[in-house]
């Protein structure tokens, strides 16, 4: 027999734009003094267990008064098919503060997609998934804004899977910049725009309070961008991977855009020349998870449960941004979540530990061991 339609609430509210079933139910039934879980039960439909019911946008539109379309126009989990889901983070997060702020009832998660680290409206820092917190305002920082502006020009010429690919390994490899120790100006020059940067977003003598490490990825994000399109474009992996004069001709490309005149491909230390190596010849790497592995839609009570670092983890990162003046902070760029795809690829060798995977990525086997001249 079909269960009755639930009725509608007498207090509603907007879905937020890529908002999770889980984080609108819970804001509703704050709104209306309700259990969420109780309402999660009365718009969804038995699922695999009992713990991942399966919300039907029918049930949705009886209790908010919205149309069914409506709904899935801002709720991913009513719309995205199989193939859809890729294109979104596997984590939810907050969005923008001012976006939010929209939306009453309470915090707001949602299912960003891949390619968005900042609010162009508003200019806050979005970023990938870090912790409970909003990101910082982007006043004054203009270069990531416009760097967010070229990301969506990249995934509009590119398309979503090789841009996801190319901006990844781009952070990858400037937080590799970032540790190395080279008496070279060009990068030398890029480290400390990295740390006036980082002075923005976390002022000196609040690293306790104001470190995460979602702010490094801000700290790097305009030059990750710059590099991208070398990662992205086939002609330019074409190059990279036919050697002699078209090698020559990347290596000329990477020095322009990292404005490092005096890069040179290395056998240590050098995540370009491993990705010249290893993987510009292989297939651009794929998101290995997605928020939708489990058929069926998270409670509301699960929402503030989502995975993210520990208050302890972040605290002893912060003591060691500050111990370390900002200098060579890449390490916990590379310890990301959000970086493993393209540290361990589905072609890296296995390594005991995810330090050793870290290693692996800056350094290559037989290429490179004696220095390229390049023009």
């Amino acid at each position: 027999m079909r269960r009755a339609l639930p009725r509608r609430l007498p207090r509603t509210a907007a879905p937020a734009h890529h908002e999770i079933v889980a984080s609108y139910l819970a804001r509703l039934a704050a709104l209306n003094h309700l259990d969420g879980d109780e309402l999660w039960k009365s718009v969804s439909v038995p699922g695999p267990t009992a713990a991942r019911r399966i919300v039907t946008a029918e049930r949705m539109s009886a209790l908010t008064g919205r149309p069914a379309e409506h709904l899935a126009g801002a709720l991913p989990e009513l719309r995205a098919t199989a193939e859809h889901w890729p294109l979104f983070r596997h984590r939810p997060q907050p969005g923008c503060p001012r976006c939010d702020a929209r939306h009453p009832g309470g915090p707001v998660w949602r299912i960003l997609p891949h390619h968005r680290y900042v609010c162009t409206r508003h200019h806050y820092w979005i970023g990938p998934p870090d912790n409970d917190s909003h990101g910082p305002s982007l006043r004054g920082n203009r270069e990531v804004i416009a760097a967010q502006r070229k990301h969506l020009r990249l995934v509009q010429h590119f398309g979503p899977g090789a841009t996801y690919d190319a901006v990844l390994t781009a952070f990858m490899i400037c937080a590799h910049r970032w540790e190395i120790f080279r008496p070279t100006s060009g990068l030398h020059r890029q480290q400390q725009i990295w740390r006036e940067r980082s002075f923005q977003f976390m002022p000196a003598g609040a690293e306790l309070s104001s470190f995460t490490a979602s702010k490094l990825f801000a700290c790097l994000y305009p030059e990750a961008v710059d590099l991208a399109p070398l990662i992205a474009a086939p002609r330019w992996r074409q190059f990279a991977a036919s050697g002699g004069d078209q090698l020559t001709r990347f290596v000329a490309e990477v020095r322009r855009r990292l404005r490092d005149h005096d890069y040179q491909p290395q056998a240590e230390q050098d995540a370009i020349a491993h990705w010249i190596a290893t993987d510009c010849w292989r297939p651009p790497t794929t998101p290995p998870n997605t928020f939708a592995t489990a058929r069926g839609n998270r409670k509301p009570s699960q929402v503030g449960r989502m995975k993210l670092p520990s208050a302890e983890r972040t605290i002893r990162s912060a003591a060691w941004f500050a111990l370390k003046d900002r200098r060579g902070m890449g390490d916990a760029v590379l310890h990301h979540v959000t970086l493993r795809p393209v540290i361990i690829r589905e072609w890296s060798p296995d390594m005991q530990e995810f330090r050793g995977a870290i290693w692996n990525s800056q350094r290559t086997d037989k290429r490179f061991r004696q220095p390229q001249s390049a023009n």
